[in-house]
């Protein structure tokens, strides 16, 4: 599965010079929380509902000198006084191509901390892909997730015939059976299958031919 097949195309964005309240009022309307900011076609930045939380913050004390031991005093400072969506936003955005899979994203969101990923294409965006996104695509039945396995052009490559192997899938969990030319491509078999969303786990019973 990749990042296309679970991502949104109609994607809310935001002009580098929109006003802050009018980006917050937007994030409500859409009941989003965040937006890229786009400037002649191509992602600059990405706006969360954190970035625009430094503004609630007290005008001095405690709460403004833990949030400098997070960040570099220069962007602290540009976030707590930003008033439009430029001044907000983290930028280099983080983006991901459409042709990704969902484990890469789902791995870059818990790598950099990120609820969102913007999906570019050829540096035009196509899309955004979400935690939300993720979570939804890992909810799939035992049936969707045994038909991408059995259907991967890859996984089809390594049997001979049909009969030489089985995949059984219940609740998510994946019981491989079967007999491949080699251990190394057992291993990439399962390699791929632990990639698959939905996939809770993974039990080989696959045997070689050069493994006697």
């Amino acid at each position: 599965m990749r990042v296309r097949d679970v991502m949104t195309q109609d994607v809310a964005t935001v002009a580098p010079d929109t006003d802050l309240r009018d980006l917050a009022a937007l994030l409500v309307e859409k009941r989003i929380s965040g937006v890229p900011v786009v400037e002649g076609g191509r992602v600059v930045g990405v706006v969360s509902e954190r970035d625009i939380l430094f503004k609630e913050r007290p005008s001095d004390g405690l709460s403004r000198g833990v949030l400098a031991w997070l960040m570099d005093e220069g962007d602290l400072t540009l976030k707590i006084d930003a008033r439009t969506a430029r001044e907000a936003m983290t930028s280099p955005p983080l983006t991901i191509a459409p042709s990704r899979g969902v484990a890469d994203a789902a791995a870059t969101m818990l790598d950099e901390n990120v609820s969102r990923l913007p999906v570019v294409d050829h540096g035009r965006l196509v899309g955004i892909v979400t935690r939300h996104d993720l979570v939804r695509a890992f909810a799939r039945s035992d049936e969707q997730i045994r038909r991408e396995i059995n259907t991967d052009p890859l996984v089809r490559s390594y049997w001979r015939r049909p009969s030489d192997y089985d995949v059984a899938v219940e609740n998510g969990a994946v019981t491989l059976s079967g007999k491949v030319r080699s251990k190394e491509q057992a291993k990439l078999i399962e390699a791929f299958v632990d990639r698959v969303p939905g996939v809770v786990g993974i039990t080989s019973r696959l045997h070689w031919e050069d493994g006697r």
